[in-house]
């Protein structure tokens, strides 16, 4: 995993208002989950058989599906739904339920045959910022991108049950949330941490520095902002201690 997705400097290409809108709730958790993910795939070599949505890797067979190619030299992203070879499989249904999210929502990136990345000032950390913005909207376990040919990269969804969920943990929330602000720093922070807490289905409240909710173990985190919108702290309570 890249990381940093970056952002454009305004001379090149940019991701569109809508597409932060839709993936910025998902960011944090997004993080959380590739985490576990990354974790629980073992390194080793890979092999693929996608008319089966079958992914091996150090002898673990995971299902997966094909979330779409990017070409390197042309900087061009390809979804799985509009690749010829795999249009209409079963390999490509996590795509195709995200283009309908993209009509639904007005996500251009979503909904294009094609998404032209070249006039990123890094195409290949912008492939990644797709990729990830997809696996957190349709709430896949993680992603995996590989060399699928000279100049070519595949990416696949986790689609299997077997792969660990992440859980809010007080120890690791102050990075967590941190980290995904600073991993897509076109998200707007306080919906990052709303986002988070939705997602693992915490109930939280607005409070007069920012966001708080209560955890799972009993402990409470509250989040303050500084005027700019910024995350300023990240406060875990544990309970019994004042």
């Amino acid at each position: 995993m890249i990381d940093s997705f970056g952002r454009s400097d305004g001379t090149g290409g940019a991701f569109g208002e809508a597409f932060a809108r839709a993936t910025e709730p998902h960011a944090a958790w997004g993080l959380e989950q590739l985490e576990a993910f990354n974790a629980f795939v073992p390194p080793g070599p890979w092999t693929a058989d996608l008319s089966r949505r079958v992914y091996r890797q150090g002898g673990l067979e995971l299902t997966v599906g094909l979330l779409g190619t990017f070409d390197e030299s042309a900087g061009t992203w390809m979804w799985g739904w509009a690749n010829p070879g795999f249009a209409g499989a079963p390999v490509t249904a996590l795509a195709e339920g995200l283009r309908r999210f993209g009509t639904e929502h007005g996500v251009a990136e979503f909904t294009r045959d094609l998404v032209d990345l070249s006039g990123f000032p890094d195409p290949a950390t912008a492939v990644e910022r797709l990729a990830f913005g997809a696996m957190g909207v349709l709430g896949a376990s993680g992603y995996m991108g590989v060399e699928a040919g000279p100049g070519t990269r595949a990416y696949l969804l986790a689609d299997d049950p077997q792969v660990p969920r992440s859980a809010p943990q007080p120890v690791t929330l102050p990075r967590v949330l941190l980290g995904a602000v600073q991993l897509v720093p076109e998200a707007a922070p306080r919906a990052v941490v709303t986002g988070y807490f939705t997602r693992h289905g915490l109930p939280w409240r607005s409070t007069d520095q920012g966001v708080a909710a209560e955890l799972p173990d009993g402990s409470s985190a509250a989040v303050s902002f500084d005027a700019a919108g910024r995350i300023a702290s990240v406060d875990i309570g544990v309970p019994g201690r004042s």
